[in-house]
Formats: C-alpha cells, structure tokens, sequence
C-alpha cells in the first residue's frame, strides 16, 4: 500500500495514543532480530537512499520550474518538526528550497489577517516550501486559549480551505503531515532537553504549560484536520514516537509525492550540440 494511502488522515480521525508508537514499515518476522541501535542505523540509511532520490527530484523540479510543492508540519511539542526538516532537507540543494518557521505573530503581523503573514512564504514555480509549524497555529492555539470563538473559528477553517484550494489551483502540490507522538514520548523528550546542557536551550518553560492542555490541543487539531482535509490538501497521519522512522516515513511519502509530477530535465537545445567553448 501506498504512504499516500495509508497514511491520509480518515474522515473519522481520532488520535490514539497506541498509534503513536507504530512502526509500519519495520520488518518483524522474528527471523532476523536486530538490535534497536541496528534497527535505528538500518532506517537511517533507508532514509538517506530515499532523500537522494528527492534530491534528483527536486533538482528536475527546480529546472522545469513549472509546479510546485508546499509541505506543511504540525504536531505537539517535541513531535520532531525541526528533527523531520533536517534529516529530508540538509542534503538537499538549497536552490529551489525555501523553510519558514511560524511562531507567534508580531504585533505588525497580527495587525493583518491571519494569512497575511503566510502568503508571502509559499512555493514559487519549481520551488519545495516547508512549513515547521503553519497557517493551522491560528486555528489550534487561539481555539484552545480561548482568543477567538466556535464562530471565527469555523470561519478560519473556510478561510483556510479557500487559501488552500486557490494554491492548488495555481499548480502547487500540499503535502500537510501531523506528527503523532504520544504523551509519554513528549514527557521523555523535554525531560531529555533539560538533562542535557548542549540541548537545554531548546527547552520552553512555556512547553509544560501547553502540555496540561493535552487533550485540548488533540481536540483542537481533530476538529482542524477534519475541517480541512481534501483530495488537493490532504492530511496524512505520521507516527512519529521513533524518530528514524518518522523520518523514513516521510521520505517514502514525499517521494511518492515527487514522483507523481512526472518530472525531468528540459530535454537539450539542439542548437547548442555543437557549440565549443574556447
């Protein structure tokens, strides 16, 4: 089955807890048993295999310069948003490729609607656009604190549907990808960042303030994932308690997403078969 099968978002999402540790592409026959270092190192390496192919792609993408593609990350803290960006991407010919990191708007960006500070971001003909957190943090924290109703909400999600489906509609393939751990993983991650001095500056007191909204948040992203999902922005559900195989399982689904384009190099000018350069 196909990574785009699989793992789209179902039209009756509910985020289990027990979904967050699955390792779908794992081999466990019993037959060859490896160690979890030898599992980590083997999806690695899968990874990197997979990630030079994207990498052809996105070169054939960049000279074509015709379509392009927008991938956009959510997830909890820790859910491994940055981790996901660096292990597709730091391979990847920076050309054509272009990430955005949306915290909190600014006080000139809330000034505006809450697209404004999204459009200018998006893809660019034959460009790859990340998203490490999106246009969806406007319907997920402000929901869940209470700094916009049920009413504006809703008319977010329409907003959004429209935003999105005018991007599709002028040649650029969404990927939308929610990264589902569960919350003992987060427990562990942040409890690692603090007992680690090179990782301590990662961490935000502001993080267990968000954790006690847990369930708030699983609420708050079920609603907008339902809301939003459609045939050309789809959500795709990622298990991502391992990190390696988070990661291969992105790889395989932004592969497939690659190929789809039918890409390749501009065929040669003939007129230049000839030509010498002195």
């Amino acid at each position: 089955m196909k990574a785009r099968t699989r793992f789209r978002a179902p039209a009756d999402l509910k985020l289990r807890e027990e979904d967050a540790g699955a390792t779908p592409l794992r081999e466990n026959g019993g037959k060859h048993p490896k160690s979890k270092d030898q599992i980590k190192a083997h999806e690695r390496a899968l990874t990197a295999a997979l990630t030079a192919k994207i990498a052809l792609h996105q070169q054939m993408l960049f000279s074509q310069r015709q379509q392009k593609v927008l991938l956009v990350l959510q997830g909890m803290d820790t859910s491994g948003k940055d981790g996901t960006v660096r292990a597709l991407f730091s391979s990847i010919n920076p050309m054509g490729l272009n990430a955005t990191q949306f915290k909190a708007p600014s006080l000139h960006e809330a000034a505006h609607d809450f697209l404004w500070r999204i459009h200018p971001h998006v893809p660019g003909a034959g460009e790859i656009a990340i998203f490490n957190r999106s246009h969806y943090e406007d319907v997920l924290v402000t929901r869940v604190h209470k700094l916009i109703d049920e009413k504006e909400c809703k008319r977010r999600y329409a907003h959004i549907a429209d935003f999105e489906r005018m991007l599709a509609e002028t040649g650029t393939v969404i990927v939308k990808v929610f990264l589902h751990i569960s919350k003992d993983e987060q427990r562990a991650r942040l409890q690692a960042r603090l007992d680690d001095p090179e990782k301590q500056w990662k961490f935000d007191v502001n993080d267990i303030a968000q954790r006690k909204r847990w369930d708030e948040y699983h609420d708050a992203y079920e609603r907008a994932i339902g809301a939003t999902d459609a045939d050309h922005a789809p959500w795709y559900i990622i298990p991502a308690n391992s990190k390696t195989h988070r990661n291969l399982l992105i790889a395989n689904l932004l592969l497939e997403v690659m190929e789809d384009l039918n890409l390749a190099f501009p065929k040669p000018d003939a007129r230049l078969s000839k030509l010498k350069i002195e």
